[in-house]
């Protein structure tokens, strides 16, 4: 008997539909991940950043025969379409919303219609109008992605984080293969000269973390990060990598660094 994987509804996250004759070029051009090579069914993940190379939207693109889904958070959905029709100019593509609804499955193989998660491969996979009825919710998803260390959209918000910073190179999540997309210049640089100084870190307490913001010091004196988001006894931080040899805490807990092997390159 085969076992059956938790099945989640992501409500915060909604899908707008990209078709056209030029759907491919237009997309390829402003985002960090390779479009013109997608084949229908697969996913990749990227974002759209600004020109200075900040992250402005997280995104996974999903091919489809006739153009392209792209699944980004619900609270971001009108201002990525937005953002979109100011680039479209006289591209042939058409933008508009898609109520079709996405899952996300982890733990064991949902079966066909599901495609991998491109960001890491224990995350499971992403479903776009699947036929699955859900067996858990979303904050059952979102720890499984915390267990595994990897930041989501409440860690990086709009125009404050670098890709890089937030991992986006270690979760395939840029080519710097492809040629030109918006803050290229700054996030190739980036990785070219190896200047990266801060990055987003798993952090596990032992009990409730603190709210986001709270400072991260080593040794009860030096700023050594901030932590974003958390649950249970663990959290996402954005931290020096220079600094985290000795003790952490933030708001007087002691806190734990750790280095997923997916991190390590």
């Amino acid at each position: 008997m085969s076992t059956q994987p938790p099945i989640a509804a992501l409500s915060r996250r909604a899908l707008i539909a990209v078709s056209g004759e030029d759907w491919r070029s237009f997309l390829h051009g402003l985002i960090t991940q390779d479009v013109e090579s997608l084949a229908p069914g697969e996913v990749r993940f990227g974002a759209l950043l600004n020109p200075q190379g900040r992250l402005l939207f997280d995104l996974f693109v999903v091919g489809r025969d006739d153009g392209a889904f792209i699944d980004v958070e619900r609270d971001n959905r009108e201002a990525l379409i937005l953002r979109l029709n100011m680039y479209r100019l006289r591209a042939k593509v058409v933008i508009a919303a898609d109520e079709t609804p996405v899952l996300a499955a982890w733990g064991a193989d949902p079966g066909p219609g599901w495609s991998p998660d491109p960001r890491l491969a224990a995350l499971g996979w992403r479903g776009y109008g699947v036929e699955a009825a859900p067996t858990t919710d979303e904050t059952a998803y979102d720890a499984h992605r915390l267990a595994l260390g990897v930041p989501g959209p409440a860690d990086w918000g709009v125009e404050k984080t670098y890709p890089i910073e937030a991992n986006f190179d270690l979760l395939h999540g840029i080519d710097f293969h492809k040629g030109c997309f918006i803050g290229q210049e700054t996030t190739s640089r980036m990785k070219r000269r190896g200047q990266i100084k801060n990055r987003m870190l798993p952090l596990t307490f032992d009990g409730p973390p603190p709210a986001a913001g709270a400072e991260l010091l080593l040794d009860g004196e030096r700023r050594a990060g901030e932590v974003l988001s958390g649950h249970g006894t663990r959290a996402i931080a954005l931290v020096r990598l220079d600094r985290l040899e000795g003790a952490l805490t933030a708001d007087g807990q002691a806190a734990r660094a750790e280095k997923p092997d997916w991190l390590e390159g």
